[in-house]
């Protein structure tokens, strides 16, 4: 008979973090699981650990590929799975899953019969978990049988290692992540929580992402690295192209909610990091950023509150000395109390 809930974990060069993992995986209070292990061609001792783990537990199989990528390495994951069984879970493998997560999302949505569960998050840390900024809104409480459109913060749930799946949910969706880009979490996770019926909404944190401290940087770490800039503008862009592209007239009115979260919330991050990105950052930044304010319609900026009015004005400009002198003026001020309505305009007037 096949087991209740699929695991699927990427490996490359993690050998530092894997055990610990694994570990992880294998101490669930729910034990009715089996672990698809895929091996991205990793060149450290990540394979050894695996095929040692897969030899002492019968939960566990490796799978191994050449080098594809995250997404490459999740979507052989999926092609491995065993049949029949009827939930999926992601995990990354330098992360930690606590003891009571899969129990706890299984037996949610065994009661509440919703399409997934997604829970929160906390930050893994050499000193300790802190929590999850990106997830601290949407997970403020339990909310079971909701959707995005109640709940719009869930939004900004684009992680794929903090849910439980119906596997029939995931297959029935034809989604699978797209490969050759960081970011791939997003244009599978977003669309998923607008094409289901109903998502469980968990408080308590079910997964605890690493931060890596000691110079081994993870994805989302790599502020001013170019190449993170223009993926992360490219998965925006699948999300977008997904929900053109549905019939229904819904998705029209999830487009315009989607694209009001991309202007005040995702773009904006990458403001932070252009005074510090080096000449090639910042070209990426004014290229596939103005490309994206083009396609979402520069009449949605006027809409926005004056710091964004102003900047992304500057950007579509190609004025980028006077952003980035804008943007250190607002670093330096950002621990301060918001300058009033004065204080805005007259910032406003400087760049002018």
């Amino acid at each position: 008979m096949a087991p209740r809930l699929s695991v699927v974990v990427p490996i490359y060069n993690v050998e530092r973090y894997l055990d610990e993992c694994l570990d992880s995986i294998a101490a669930q209070t729910f034990d009715d699981f089996e672990c698809v292990m895929v091996d991205d061609g990793s060149t450290d001792g990540s394979a050894a650990i695996a095929e040692a783990r897969a030899a002492g537990d019968p939960r566990f199989r490796l799978v191994g590929q050449p080098n594809g990528g995250l997404g490459a390495a999740r979507n052989t994951g999926l092609r491995h799975l065993t049949d029949g069984t009827v939930y999926l879970a992601f995990v990354d493998s330098d992360d930690v899953v606590p003891p009571g997560a899969y129990e706890l999302m299984v037996t949610t949505l065994d009661r509440t019969g919703s399409d997934f569960a997604a829970g929160n998050a906390l930050r893994l840390r050499t000193a300790g978990c802190l929590p999850s900024h990106a997830h601290r809104v949407p997970f403020r409480e339990t909310r079971l049988r909701t959707h995005v459109s109640e709940l719009p913060s869930l939004v900004t749930d684009r992680t794929a290692w903090n849910k439980v799946y119906r596997r029939s949910f995931f297959e029935a969706s034809g989604l699978r992540y797209p490969e050759g880009i960081l970011y791939e979490d997003a244009p599978v996770s977003v669309p998923l929580h607008y094409l289901a019926a109903t998502v469980d909404v968990l408080s308590e944190p079910i997964y605890h992402w690493r931060v890596r401290e000691d110079g081994d940087l993870s994805i989302t770490q790599m502020r001013t690295d170019p190449r993170g800039l223009v993926d992360r503008v490219r998965s925006i862009e699948l999300v977008r192209a997904w929900l053109l592209a549905r019939p229904e007239p819904k998705f029209r009115g999830y487009l315009h909610s989607y694209d009001a979260n991309t202007l005040a919330e995702e773009l904006p991050m990458f403001f932070w990091s252009v005074p510090d990105g080096d000449r090639a950052y910042r070209e990426a930044y004014q290229q596939h950023v103005s490309r994206l304010l083009r396609a979402i319609g520069t009449d949605r900026i006027g809409s926005l509150s004056a710091p964004l009015r102003i900047k992304y004005r500057l950007t579509l400009a190609d004025r980028t000395h006077t952003f980035v002198a804008l943007q250190r003026l607002h670093r330096a001020y950002r621990n301060r109390p918001r300058p009033g309505a004065r204080g805005a305009a007259a910032q406003a007037a400087a760049v002018r």
